[in-house]
C-alpha cells in the first residue's frame, strides 16, 4: 500500500513588509528585544524562549512601557509600568 504525496509549491504576490519599532533597542543582559509591531516588542532570553513582551503606551504623562510575562500559549502576568525600556526589560531577568 503506497501513498502517493503530491508538492504543490505556493507563491506570493505580496510586497514584503518592513516593521519598524521606535525606540529602537539593542540586546542587553542576555535578552533581546525583537519588534513585533510599532511599540511592542518580544523579549526572548538566552535559551531563545519567549519570556514575555513589552508594549509602549502613550498617556498625558509621556511614554511608558509595560512588561508582560507569558505564562502559557495563551496567558500573560502584568508586571509593571515603567519610564525606560531598559526598567521594563529588567523584569525578565
Amino acid at each position: 500500500m503506497s501513498t502517493a504525496f503530491r508538492s504543490t509549491a505556493i507563491r506570493s504576490t505580496a510586497s514584503p513588509v518592513t516593521i519598524t519599532a521606535s525606540p529602537a533597542v539593542p540586546s542587553f543582559r542576555g535578552l533581546v528585544l525583537v519588534p513585533v509591531r510599532s511599540g511592542l516588542w518580544r523579549v526572548i532570553g538566552r535559551s531563545g524562549a519567549v519570556l514575555g513582551h513589552i508594549e509602549q503606551r502613550t498617556d498625558a504623562d509621556g511614554d511608558r512601557f509595560a512588561a508582560r510575562r507569558l505564562i502559557a500559549a495563551t496567558r500573560s502576568s502584568d508586571l509593571g509600568t515603567f519610564w525606560r525600556i531598559d526598567d521594563a526589560a529588567d523584569c525578565f531577568r
